[in-house]
């Protein structure tokens, strides 16, 4: 229904904003165009999406790397380079999709999951963004 699409879009917005409290430069991919409500796709610079997948499947936490159209695959996403997203910001590129179970619980967990870490293994930064 248009009124849990709408919820889900609030997730995903909800999210997105507590990426962006974590690490100010965390950049959101397709932010301010139209897009799916249900899938944010972002990058922490400095945060290899590799290093990030195996580190949050430890935590218990599941996502993907790139855009959907590229998953499983070890190069850069060829979507996002054509967007003219720099190599190395895309190699940190993370797909988070939100389903119809999501509550927003589960996007606090992730939240807290994510800033401990990504805090671990990004080079050079001490901690989150004040």
């Amino acid at each position: 229904s248009a009124a849990e699409w709408a919820e889900i879009s609030r997730l995903r917005d909800f999210l997105e904003e507590g990426l962006g409290h974590i690490w100010a430069d965390t950049v959101v991919f397709g932010n301010g165009t139209e897009r799916l409500c249900n899938t944010a796709c972002f990058a922490v610079p400095g945060v290899e999406s590799e290093m990030a997948l195996i580190a949050l499947d430890l935590e218990g936490i599941a996502i993907s790397s790139g855009s959907a159209c590229s998953s499983g695959k070890v190069s850069v996403s060829h979507v996002l380079t054509a967007m003219g997203v720099e190599e190395d910001v895309a190699r940190c590129a993370l797909r988070a999709s939100i389903g119809w179970a999501t509550k927003r619980n589960d996007i606090e967990r992730f939240l807290e999951v994510w800033e401990k870490v990504s805090g671990r293994i990004r080079p050079g930064k001490a901690g989150a963004a004040a």
